[in-house]
């Protein structure tokens, strides 16, 4: 599917806004502006960045949405899709997100209190305390996340969001953001994916201190969204495919890296998820973990332990703490005989 850098309509009003991300693997974010005759609606937004800034804008001055009001529906809390949203709502417009992601955008103690409790589980992993100091500086998940401030109202699973012409239902798919959300537009059968389905890259699900098993919440989300298979799917990054299909590679994926995962914990027992994340395989031009940037290295931390708490969960591997150092170590079986029935609780 070829890639426009301006706005491309995909249904009647509706219009997908390339937003690049510089210096990001991700490349660029899809937000999309859903337009009204007396205001319109946007989902997600970019980074709080110059480049991320000037491509939104001008994308909404190229569709004449500028001089009325901009109400912002944001998927997740992750500043690549909630950094700007302050900006477009400005005192007009309403920024609407899921309650359980609400916190951490317009809440300054919340924020605090989660990076807190997220750094001290990096550390007892063994991440190392002067990496992660300096990515509290660097980290664009915090240094371009959306100031505080703003009118905000939270969104409940199942409810049904009307603004203007627009009637969206809100779906609570909890995985790569404790609170991420799809939305459903039944009257064109097309659903908003945020982060939680991607078609050609592979969502990032990090362990998150609000939920003891993000992965399994992740699997059990991802068969949830099936129901919408026959629907538009509109990603938050890159291009789209076949929803179905894509439910079906994306847990393939998560059930290979949990074999992977589980084998670095039976050779290597009693390291912790920094030294285990680097006996595990990544996409990413590095001739070695030593290597790897920071800024990656936390995120593949985030997700090799997302893994480890999943095997947890299964009663596949153990993890112990001592002297704030964790530790892991394997038990017998295979992950595969343990799936099923970790799925099943999680239900």
């Amino acid at each position: 599917m070829s890639r426009s850098p301006f706005p491309e309509e995909l249904l009647p009003g509706l219009f997908r806004i390339p937003v690049p991300l510089p210096g990001n693997p991700l490349k660029e974010l899809n937000a999309y502006l859903l337009r009204g005759a007396q205001r319109s609606v946007l989902v997600d937004t970019g980074f709080r960045q110059s480049a991320c800034r000037e491509a939104l804008f001008a994308g909404l001055e190229a569709l004449g949405c500028l001089d009325k009001p901009i109400d912002v529906v944001l998927t997740h809390l992750h500043s690549d899709h909630s950094g700007l949203a302050p900006e477009v709502a400005g005192t007009a417009g309403t920024i609407y997100v899921s309650r359980v992601d609400r916190p951490s955008l317009d809440d300054p103690e919340a924020r605090r209190v989660f990076w807190g409790m997220a750094e001290r589980r990096f550390l007892e992993e063994g991440f190392p305390l002067l990496s992660l100091r300096h990515l509290n500086d660097t980290n664009p998940a915090r240094s371009m996340a959306p100031p505080t401030g703003g009118h905000y109202e939270s969104l409940e699973d199942g409810q049904l969001l009307e603004l203007g012409p627009w009637r969206l239902r809100c779906l609570l798919m909890p995985g790569h953001t404790p609170g991420q959300m799809c939305f459903f537009l039944e009257e064109h059968n097309a659903i908003l994916l945020g982060d939680h389905v991607l078609f050609d890259i592979t969502p990032n699900i990090t362990a998150w201190p609000a939920m003891p098993d993000a992965l399994g919440s992740y699997l059990v989300s991802l068969e949830r969204v099936r129901a919408y298979g026959g629907a538009l799917p509109l990603p938050g990054h890159r291009g789209r495919g076949d929803l179905t299909a894509r439910v079906g590679q994306l847990t393939a994926h998560h059930q290979c890296r949990l074999e992977e995962a589980f084998a670095a914990v039976r050779d290597h027992p009693g390291a912790g998820a920094y030294t285990l994340a680097g006996y595990m395989s990544w996409k990413i031009r590095a001739a070695s973990w030593a290597e790897f940037p920071e800024t990656q290295k936390w995120f593949a931390v985030g997700e090799c332990m997302s893994h480890l708490d999943h095997l947890a969960a299964l009663g596949r591997i153990e993890r112990r703490t001592a002297d704030g150092r964790a530790a892991y170590f394997a038990r017998s079986g295979s992950v595969k005989d343990f799936a099923q029935i970790g799925l099943q609780a999680l239900e």
